[in-house]
């Protein structure tokens, strides 16, 4: 009898941690969404959202090198679909500016993990984790962001 409880209170855990993490919008997928590939292709071409759901984002970029990136709350899952780029992950900030409560940009990073990212290449970046697209071995670089908010 104590197993059955025991089973029982764990389903019914999982049943309200699982609805709890889909009402709040913490990167759950709100509902089955198909986008097919002549609307993906279209995105990726200009650059922009994908799909966007409550705490869950997913943007085909199209960019170049550019400023360094922290988010407190944003993770990011990159799937590289073309193109190749040194990419610097961690590190110290140099000259750090604040452009929202919830975001800093910089010149560069000293230190930090270096990556050469290629096409099929996947790479995941935490919340608050300086991250650079230091230089581009192609005029551009172009990327899946799968982009999860967390508290």
């Amino acid at each position: 009898m104590k197993l059955f409880f025991a089973k029982t209170v764990l389903f019914a855990a999982i049943v309200l941690f699982t609805a709890s993490a889909a009402s709040t919008g913490e990167g759950v997928p709100a509902s089955v969404r198909y986008i097919p590939r002549d609307q993906v292709a279209a995105v990726m071409a200009k650059g922009g959202p994908i799909l966007s759901d409550p705490g869950l984002v997913i943007l085909a970029n199209r960019r170049e090198a550019g400023a360094v990136e922290y988010h407190e709350h944003t993770n990011h899952i990159f799937i590289m679909v073309d193109g190749e780029a040194t990419f610097i992950t961690g590190g110290t900030m140099v000259n750090p500016k604040r452009t929202s409560p919830e975001q800093m940009t910089a010149t560069a990073i000293e230190g930090g993990v270096t990556y050469r990212l290629t096409k099929g290449d996947v790479i995941t970046i935490p919340a608050k984790t300086p991250h650079w697209w230091k230089e581009l071995w192609t005029k551009t670089v172009g990327y899946y962001a799968i982009n999860i908010e967390s508290k």
